[in-house]
């Protein structure tokens, strides 16, 4: 066996999810974002999987008990935002041997830094027992995607942007991420969201469903902010191999008079469900049961997701997987 990444769809042992505590991040809407993660760790939870939920303090704590089910484990922990996607471990196998790779964080390219998000990642990693291989370059989990069967799909806009890799040019960061994740094939999508303060994460925009099968929004609606997007995307991926599905995007999806990153790419995948983020949108039925037969052996479920949206992510950014041990793993 040789180093992978193992896709989001392998056997896990368990999800970590962040839970909402800063008011400043959801003004107006904390205690709705808090229930909404709530509903999605206790969905989770209930069809049989572990649960981590990560809480910042006491308070937090007695706010996040008295949401979720007994069955949800609470872990009182130092982190700022909830996004563990981007601060989690990316959990690896080199031969038999789980780890954790870490990377370099910068607050999303210096925009937001908020105290222990810099730290989160390696401390639950040495608390679950994982070797942590440290990378001296600067990559958040959200920024790439993988199909276990050696392709990446990532954009150009993330990862050699100039406020995260100022010395990387794209085919420089293409080796490094060949070389950390076990991957033969990195793919080249554009940018991302209209205001996705991320600079293009790719879980926002296309997920492997499959090996070798990417999923990809088509417009819903004339104004569809990200119209010209999922055309671009659309055309890089004319140029590979990969397979393509496609799901409807919420279309155009504001809070107040701003055009806000909403997907439903931010799906998270637990071992029995497909959670997907959903925003009162009318799309939102047919874009669930899209997804869903893209997994057939999992359950697809729609939970309310408008509310840690405005906190700047969904269901996916939320939330980390910790892929289930091999025979003869090390830990």
């Amino acid at each position: 066996m040789t180093r992978i990444l193992p896709p989001e769809w392998a056997p896990q042992d368990w999800l970590w999810i962040g839970f909402p505590h800063d008011e400043a991040e959801w003004p107006g809407v904390l205690a709705r974002a808090q229930d909404q993660i709530a509903a999605y760790a206790n969905a989770v939870a209930d069809s049989g999987q572990e649960v981590r939920l990560l809480v910042r303090d006491a308070a937090n704590e007695a706010r996040a008990k008295s949401l979720v089910s007994a069955s949800v484990k609470l872990e009182r922990r130092r982190y700022g935002d909830i996004w563990l996607r981007d601060t989690g471990p990316l959990t690896a196998f080199d031969g038999a041997e789980r780890m954790a790779l870490r990377f370099g964080f910068n607050g999303w390219g210096g925009k937001y830094l908020m105290d222990g998000d810099a730290e989160i990642g390696a401390e639950i990693a040495r608390d679950a027992g994982l070797p942590i291989e440290m990378h001296d370059w600067i990559l958040e989990g959200g920024a790439i995607d993988v199909d276990g069967a050696g392709r990446l799909v990532t954009t150009a806009q993330c990862v050699p942007n100039d406020n995260r890799n100022d010395d990387l040019s794209q085919d420089e960061a293409a080796t490094r991420m060949r070389e950390a994740f076990g991957v033969d094939e990195v793919i080249w999508l554009g940018d991302g969201l209209v205001n996705d303060h991320t600079d293009g994460h790719v879980d926002n925009l296309a997920r492997f469903v499959a090996p070798n099968a990417l999923a990809l929004p088509v417009p819903s609606g004339a104004d569809d902010p990200n119209a010209k997007v999922y055309a671009d995307a659309r055309a890089r991926i004319g140029d590979t191999t990969l397979s393509l599905f496609d799901v409807p995007s919420p279309g155009r999806v504001t809070m107040g008079d701003e055009v806000v990153p909403a997907s439903y790419m931010n799906f998270a995948i637990a071992n029995a469900l497909i959670v997907v983020p959903t925003y009162g949108s009318v799309h939102d039925e047919e874009a669930v049961a899209a997804i869903g037969e893209l997994f057939p052996t999992r359950e697809a479920i729609g939970l309310p997701a408008d509310a840690v949206l405005a906190g700047g992510g969904s269901f996916h950014c939320a939330s980390m997987q910790m892929p289930q041990k091999p025979e003869g793993a090390a830990a």
